[in-house]
């Protein structure tokens, strides 16, 4: 099979896991990079050409496909322009910035049988595999998630992880996906049942505990952007009475060292897609659900200031 072509939309703090995954897959030649800022593309990768326009990346480069890293409020323009360029999409979550704007890419993804894939890095995680396949032949009944960390060390210089207009919110809007996905991946379809989510002086979400009911069971989220430190684990009991846990960061102790292996998984399976022609799995736009039903149950009384 021949590489596919690729480029990569936004080089921010969590583009080098994507790129370095796609520059050593055998699935994907990388041959073009693009940002606004034309100091980040005036050396791009070997074998890549630097854009700061994504329409004439997208009209010049012949991509087969496109990974969108920039930042929140960028991902709905970004991913129709390349859908409507007939170019399969990997998308960094969230998909866009709210229900309405990611379901609309799913539509447009549809009507044009091209590929739109939110990029659930966590999925991928050796623990959590591991999990899954001890709890594959039994029903799992209670998920617990915790994604402890402090926002500030992980955001970098991309400040605009606090600001809630381009970010869609706080921790429940850029964290809680990774962590929806995860509760979903082991009980099927849920639904918010409550959440309590606290905010700082600016009205930036930092601390949120969700409970969802649904599928096989019921779960427990819990999300902290002011976390002294890192924590990132599930823990589920099964309906055979056995309680286990994945660390998501055990053995990978230095800073952000898990992602590496987890974007490798998410450039092989978006390859996958590519190939087989699967045009969306669904677990962008029910995200974006999750984090809409968060923020209107801590509106009915539970959303309070620090």
């Amino acid at each position: 099979m021949r590489t596919l072509r690729v480029g990569v939309v936004g080089l921010g703090v969590i583009s080098r896991f994507h790129l370095r995954a796609l520059a050593t897959s055998p699935d994907w030649d990388l041959v073009a990079v693009c940002d606004l800022d034309p100091n980040e593309v005036a050396a791009p990768p070997p074998g890549a050409t630097g854009y700061t326009d994504h329409a004439r990346m997208l009209a010049e480069a012949d991509l087969d496909a496109v990974v969108v890293t920039a930042p929140n409020d960028a991902h709905a323009r970004i991913c129709a322009d390349a859908i409507t360029a007939g170019t399969a999409v990997c998308v960094e979550k969230p998909l866009a910035l709210d229900l309405a704007e990611g379901e609309a890419l799913s539509v447009l993804a549809r009507d044009r049988g091209v590929p739109l894939f939110t990029a659930f890095h966590r999925r991928y995680n050796s623990e959590f595999e591991a999990l899954r396949e001890q709890v594959a032949d039994s029903t799992v009944t209670e998920v617990t998630v915790r994604y402890l960390e402090r926002i500030e060390e992980h955001a970098g210089r991309d400040t605009w992880y606090l600001d809630p207009a381009r970010c869609g919110g706080g921790c429940v809007a850029d964290n809680g996906p990774n962590a929806f996905d995860l509760v979903e991946t082991l009980l099927g379809r849920t639904q918010v049942s409550g959440a309590r989510v606290v905010c700082d002086e600016a009205g930036v979400d930092r601390w949120a505990e969700i409970t969802l009911t649904g599928g096989t069971g019921r779960a427990r989220v819990v999300l902290d952007w002011s976390h002294p430190g890192e924590r990132k684990d599930v823990r589920v009991r099964t309906a055979d009475g056995r309680e286990l846990t994945a660390d998501m960061l055990a053995d990978r102790p230095a800073f952000k060292e898990s992602l590496w292996h987890e974007y490798e998984g998410v450039a092989a399976d978006f390859a996958r897609r590519v190939r087989q022609g699967r045009v969306e799995d669904g677990g962008g736009t029910s995200a974006l659900r999750l984090v809409g039903q968060t923020y209107l149950a801590a509106a009915d009384g539970e959303r309070v200031g620090r």
